[in-house]
């Protein structure tokens, strides 16, 4: 006697299903959303005699793969930004089209300059934002931006937020006192505030008059246009890895919203900021995350808490062991500390911790270790987030301890030549994200891009075609060919191993029977092109739980 459920079987020209035990597949039978089957189809008789079957030969001529995930992005953050005045070096996505780039820092402040005349408002602030330093040379603070403007406040936030400047009307604005000390608030010698602002603790104090404004640029409508920009990379699921730094209840609030739409081509998976949460809510902090688990559905995740411990790569923010930065600097640190850890430690949650540089790396293995050492637990899955700059040495470590690493490996194409001279000098720039060394030692690890906090696309083939050929920007320095690794384990670094990484491979990450039926769907194998093409492969469109959304 047959089901009367309906059940769709997809056949393919090639499913790679990224299940080590069943790697290819012809066709792919799904029911209520989820994966009932998959194989040849005469594999999947004895399912298929059962059911009502409708067979969709749509992508008969396609290639199927696992949904494709980004497992570190800034959504909800960084849709506002989209909206702001922007003054960054490459053309980039707004809200409202392509913006132009200003390559050179004096194309910035001319920029800046341009929008405080076309302002008929005297007192309407400026805020831009995607500033970068080491591409566009030049610095800003206080007095540069007192000098395009001393009465109109103007907010400069760097391409990736670790960053803000602020001329005097914007400090003022602020309402940041001058007697206020931390490292992050960077002064002159005579301890006058020089408008420069740093971390979740400077920068988000800096910006607090308009984050409103983001808000109300981003939202749920900033959240579907981030969705899109995913789609169309092949994306089915993206992690937030900073929910609730700026507004807790609208990001809470535009996530749920926004999930919910059957429309929404995106499943989210949101991680805390743990100092966010231990600031507004103290000692009961982890089970006030633990309490988000009641707004999961499945498109809308909680997974762990993040921390940080040190800045940005791309804005010269990472901490770095011996001899430093190229210019003498050493980056500046994060807010992670064994303390502020061991409450969610010893609650049970999944920790990512930010690292770029490899000082910053070696503080965070040691308080892994010793969160280890004091409450010992198993698949803790503690895992480094971008792993930047390293030694083999610290892949081993990294083992040793039972740690994962999250990885923004586009930097080996997009910068490591431009921080060859700026900043972190060619020893570390080319050696930047070593997958072949954590491969050698087991270390389980996938790829991210950060996006759009910094100036990389989010486009996970990118990701794998820079972890396979690491040919750097100028398409033809190859930068460390020995930390180099093969198609199929970078495509398990934007598939099952990324949903490793955020906790949910018993949902998404292979086409398994009881998984979600999550399919990118490509007019070319991945693994049949050449490497260097990898990148520019044709991305037909997506599936969710049995959807088709095409490009």
């Amino acid at each position: 006697m047959k089901n009367l459920k309906k059940v769709t079987v997809f056949t393919a020209k090639k499913i790679r299903t990224m299940d080590q035990g069943n790697p290819e597949a012809e066709a792919i039978a799904v029911l209520d959303g989820k994966i009932l089957s998959i194989g040849t189809l005469e594999f999947m008789k004895p399912w298929l005699d059962r059911y009502d079957v409708t067979y969709d030969d749509t992508l008969k001529d396609k290639i199927i793969l696992p949904g494709l995930i980004e497992p570190h992005s800034h959504c909800w953050m960084s849709a506002g930004f989209l909206g702001l005045d922007y003054i960054g070096p490459l053309p980039w996505p707004g809200l409202n089209g392509i913006n132009p780039p200003h390559p050179h820092y004096e194309d910035v402040i001319e920029y800046l300059k341009e929008i405080d005349a076309k302002k008929e408002d005297p007192n309407e602030p400026i805020i831009a934002w995607g500033f970068d330093p080491a591409n566009q040379g030049g610095s800003l603070d206080r007095k540069v931006l007192d000098a395009i403007s001393s009465t109109r406040p103007i907010f400069v936030i760097g391409f990736a937020p670790h960053f803000a400047y602020l001329n005097s009307p914007a400090i003022e604005m602020a309402n940041i006192p001058e007697g206020l000390q931390s490292p992050h608030i960077l002064r002159e010698e005579n301890g006058e505030l020089k408008g420069v602002f740093l971390e979740s603790d400077g920068a988000k104090l800096a910006i607090a008059p308009i984050i409103d404004v983001i808000s109300e640029l981003g939202g749920e409508k900033g959240l579907k246009f981030m969705s899109g920009i995913g789609h169309r990379a092949g994306i089915t699921t993206i992690a937030d890895l900073m929910f609730g730094v700026l507004n807790y209840d609208e990001e809470l609030k535009d996530h749920v919203n926004a999930t919910n739409d059957p429309e929404f081509p995106i499943r989210m998976s949101l991680t805390p900021h743990a100092m966010s949460m231990t600031l507004a809510h103290g000692d009961k902090a982890p089970e006030f995350v633990k309490g988000l688990k009641q707004y999961e559905t499945d498109k809308l995740f909680f997974t762990g808490v993040k921390f940080l411990s040190d800045g940005s790569f791309p804005l010269m923010g990472s901490q770095v062991n011996f001899p430093g930065y190229l210019d003498g600097g050493n980056g500046v640190d994060g807010d992670a500390s064994f303390k502020e850890m061991l409450p969610y430690w010893k609650a049970g949650f999944q920790i990512h911790c930010h690292a770029n540089g490899d000082l910053a790396l070696d503080n965070s293995l040691d308080m892994l270790a010793k969160l280890q050492e004091v409450h010992p637990r198993f698949d803790h899955r503690f895992t480094i987030e971008h792993y930047a700059i390293s030694n083999p040495m610290q892949a081993r470590r990294l083992k040793a301890l039972g740690g994962l690493a999250s990885v923004n490996n586009y930097f080996s194409h997009f910068r490591s030549l431009l921080h060859s001279e700026h900043a972190y000098g060619p020893d570390r720039a080319q050696r930047e994200a070593r997958l072949g060394s954590l491969e050698r030692e087991g270390v389980i690890f996938a790829l991210h891009s950060d996006y759009p906090q910094v100036v990389v696309p989010m486009h996970p083939l990118t990701a794998v075609y820079a972890a396979v050929t690491r040919i750097a920007e100028d398409g033809k320095t190859v930068v460390a060919e020995h930390e180099r690794i093969g198609v199929e384990r970078a495509l398990r670094a934007v598939t099952i191993d990324a949903a490793y990484i955020l906790g949910l491979e018993d949902k998404i990450g292979s086409l398994e029977q009881g998984k979600m039926a999550d399919f990118t769907v490509l007019d070319q194998d991945p693994m049949e092109v050449e490497p260097e093409e990898i990148k520019d492969i044709p991305i037909w469109g997506t599936v969710l739980g049995g959807k088709i959304n095409k490009c």
